[in-house]
């Protein structure tokens, strides 16, 4: 893991200073430079060479999206955006995940001196994850729709682990799943406003229903059920149908909801399941997807040469938890193969 160059791009001279503080603090990265408007970080992103751009979405002139737009249709860098979230601020981010920004990251406008101690490491990890992420490599994915002919439900639960770079994975993969798909169970950790949001425009865009993880839900075929509430776990408790049960532990291994935990209570409950970790930071997921393949689950990891950050899905493979390495493409075709008798 290279070290990060970042460039801090903002209109305001208060937040340039906040935030150049913020990652001056933050191991492993260095702040290279600072700019005010589009202008004048294209000169520095020349100059300079920084290997991320932190870029604020709100600036006079050209918009932090536009200038997105343009870095990733010319010399595609990665790019953190720092935004306010409002609801316009949030459908701003998944446009800005769309375009291929690694992660959209609230301002701390009035955080708490606690709440701004944790931003403090918080930022610093993603900018460096950020540093090291596949954005150059990045492919549009090919063109695709839903299988709904011959899919016959084998009773199979799909669960599904992703983090930094997971909503632009899940909306790939989510296209491939059908009406009736099998139930679905997703560990998101990102901000919760821009999940909420990415809940929303999945349900009006996919045959099947997108909801958020909601305590005591049956698991039936047709749903997929999203977790991201900082706040509790995500598990799974067997029966006929398997319920979804949300609980209030402290975090497994940094995280919350934790895919290890999800993972680990479908294997110790014998639950019929096949599972992938996506893209993401850490190794959440890992020992948790051995343990459903050492129960004889099929499981599946992104191959990390296609996942924005490759952390999560390296340390699946490095214990041993992957049956198969796929890109997205053929990932979200799989999981669906998998869960069908047809």
């Amino acid at each position: 893991m290279h070290e990060a160059r970042v460039l801090v791009v903002d209109d305001s001279a208060a937040m340039r200073a906040l935030f150049s503080d913020i990652l001056d603090q933050a191991k492993n990265v260095t702040v290279v430079g600072a700019a005010a408007n589009a202008a004048e970080a294209r000169e520095q992103i020349i100059a300079l060479r920084p290997n991320v751009v932190t870029l604020d979405v709100e600036m006079p002139g050209m918009s932090g999206i536009e200038f997105l737009e343009e870095i990733m249709g010319t010399a595609p860098l990665p790019v953190v955006m720092l935004s306010s979230l409002t609801q316009a601020g949030t459908e701003t981010s998944l446009r800005a995940y769309e375009l291929g920004a690694v992660e959209c990251f609230p301002k701390p406008l009035k955080a708490t001196p606690e709440q701004f101690s944790k931003t403090v490491g918080k930022l610093g990890k993603i900018v460096l994850a950020a540093a090291n992420s596949n954005v150059k490599d990045r492919k549009a994915p090919r063109e695709h729709k839903a299988t709904e002919a011959n899919f016959e439900w084998n009773g199979y639960i799909v669960a599904l682990s992703a983090s930094m770079g997971g909503i632009d994975a899940l909306t790939t993969i989510l296209s491939y799943f059908p009406e009736k798909c099998p139930p679905t169970v997703i560990t998101l950790n990102a901000e919760p406003a821009v999940v909420e949001t990415f809940i929303k425009r999945m349900d009006g865009e996919l045959k099947c229903s997108v909801k958020a993880a909601k305590d005591g839900t049956p698991l039936t075929p047709g749903t997929i059920h999203i977790a991201f509430d900082p706040e509790r776990h995500a598990v799974i408790e067997p029966g006929s149908p398997a319920k979804l049960r949300l609980i209030d532990r402290d975090p497994v291994d940094g995280m919350r909801p934790a895919a290890n935990l999800l993972f680990g209570s479908i294997a110790r409950g014998s639950v019929p399941a096949t599972a992938a970790v996506l893209t993401g930071m850490g190794a959440d997921g890992a020992k948790g997807l051995k343990l459903m393949r050492d129960q004889g689950c099929k499981t599946f990891v992104q191959d990390p040469a296609t996942a924005m950050v490759a952390e999560a899905p390296a340390a699946a493979i490095a214990v041993g938890a992957a049956e198969s390495e796929l890109g997205l493409d053929d990932l979200g075709a799989a999981l669906i193969a998998s869960c069908n008798s047809a």
